[in-house]
């Protein structure tokens, strides 16, 4: 009888040279894109803090050789960018807590096989991710309403993403089948299954949906510009435009202001301001990076 081989746990397999050869490869390909998203970002926030003379000499650096903070300190002078980022937050937290109610309670029925009429319910969603009204009969309906200079403007509607509706639907309709027989045995309804069972169990999809939300409303500038008139409501996008616009003009007044490094050049101002509208979302992003693939992934999947 041949002697059987076994392999035991936590062993390392052997690799061949031609598995090193493509490890290596791949390794090597990865960390190329990696550099190649990372050093971009590095260098708009060490030019944001660089001087004109540096900007001017150097095509690339990602520490800058003399710190220079004008480039903020024009930005935060010339315009109430704290108010901005307030009410960027504002609408950020509004638009993702009501577009994650509504596209939750919408896919959740949806995810039912005893649901009727959900396929053709389905075929309408779909219909909306090719079809659209238009940007006139769009404006017309928000006016009609009322919600001109809203905020309601901007988040009613986007309510509903369908394929982001479509992802949290295909991730419900993968929850066992056995947890609603379990709890309709237990007393419970589909109210108290929905929220006491299946959202529990739906942080994944959920952390990765808010997300999608989340960054499209902080990073919104069509619909601001078009349905926002107070500049008092404006958010964090339309406040770095105007900064971006004035920054190319400096009046002696304004000179006064600044340091022995002179003026911020305009290029610094606008990697200032790049700097300013992404922060924030780069700081949420990992407390949901654990869920983020997961809840893509399976909501895109299963089903």
């Amino acid at each position: 009888m041949a002697k059987e081989h076994v392999v035991k746990e936590g062993a390392k397999v052997r690799k061949s040279t031609g598995d090193r050869i493509v490890d290596v490869i791949i390794y090597v390909a990865l960390g190329l894109i990696a550099l190649s998203t990372v050093l971009p970002f590095l260098y708009v926030v060490a030019g944001s803090f660089a001087t004109e003379k540096e900007l001017t000499e150097k095509a690339f650096f990602i520490i800058p050789t003399q710190v220079s903070l004008n480039a903020y300190q024009y930005a935060i002078r010339t315009a109430n960018i704290l108010r901005g980022l307030k009410n960027s937050i504002i609408l950020t937290i509004l638009g993702t807590v009501m577009c994650m109610l509504f596209s939750l309670s919408f896919a959740y029925p949806l995810s039912k096989m005893h649901f009727r009429g959900r396929n053709w319910i389905m075929n309408l969603v779909i219909v909306t991710m090719l079809f659209s009204g238009g940007m006139i009969p769009s404006y017309m309906v928000i006016n009609a309403y009322g919600l001109y200079d809203t905020y309601w403007a901007l988040v009613l509607p986007a309510l509903i993403n369908p394929f982001n509706m479509v992802i949290i639907k295909k991730f419900f309709t993968g929850l066992p089948v056995e947890l609603d027989e379990a709890s309709y045995m237990d007393g419970a309804n589909d109210l108290q299954i929905f929220t006491k069972v299946a959202l529990p169990l739906s942080k994944p999809v959920i952390a990765s949906i808010s997300l999608f939300y989340g960054v499209g409303f902080w990073n919104d500038y069509f619909n601001s510009m078009i349905y926002l008139q107070t500049a008092e409501k404006f958010p964090i996008q339309i406040q770095l435009r105007s900064i971006i616009l004035l920054s190319s003009t400096f009046s002696d007044a304004m000179m006064d202001f600044y340091d022995m490094n002179g003026a911020p050049p305009d290029k610094a101002v606008k990697m200032a301001c790049t700097v300013i509208a992404t922060v924030p979302v780069l700081c949420i992003y990992p407390f949901v990076q654990k869920y983020f693939t997961k809840g893509v992934m399976v909501g895109a999947v299963k089903g």
